[in-house]
């Protein structure tokens, strides 16, 4: 059974930093683009961060480019998110997703195109 198991997410003040995990378990993760997304309330889920299975090439939104990293461990079957500068903006809960494709040259920012999703962990950025 496919699961992803985020952790990882807390109170931070503003300026400050956080590293989700995700661990993966059920398919060959260390084959699919890996992505995070994140929901704050009332809003809709939104794309962050997505890494190509290799490793190789990594996306990011424009509001978070130059504060948070991407990456993966495969040996662990662990994909991370470093979050760092951390403004209030930030808060939300942060969900991990897996590729439906495997070995794909790219990894994709739409919603639709992941197949696997975790229960999420929430990050709170206090002003």
């Amino acid at each position: 059974q496919e699961r992803l198991v985020e952790s990882g997410g807390g109170l931070v003040q503003a300026g400050g930093s956080l590293r989700l995990s995700c661990a993966a378990s059920g398919r060959p993760f260390s084959s699919c683009a890996m992505g995070w997304f994140r929901q704050a309330p009332g809003k809709e889920r939104e794309f962050v961060a997505a890494i190509t299975w290799s490793g190789t090439n990594t996306y990011y939104a424009d509001s978070v480019k130059g504060r948070f990293t991407i990456s993966r461990d495969n040996a662990k079957n662990t994909v991370y998110l470093q979050l760092g500068s951390l403004k209030p903006e930030d808060t939300a809960a942060y969900y991990c997703a897996a590729d439906r494709n495997y070995y794909s040259p790219y990894a994709p920012r739409s919603i639709n195109d992941y197949r696997d999703w975790g229960q999420g962990t929430q990050v709170t950025v206090s002003s």
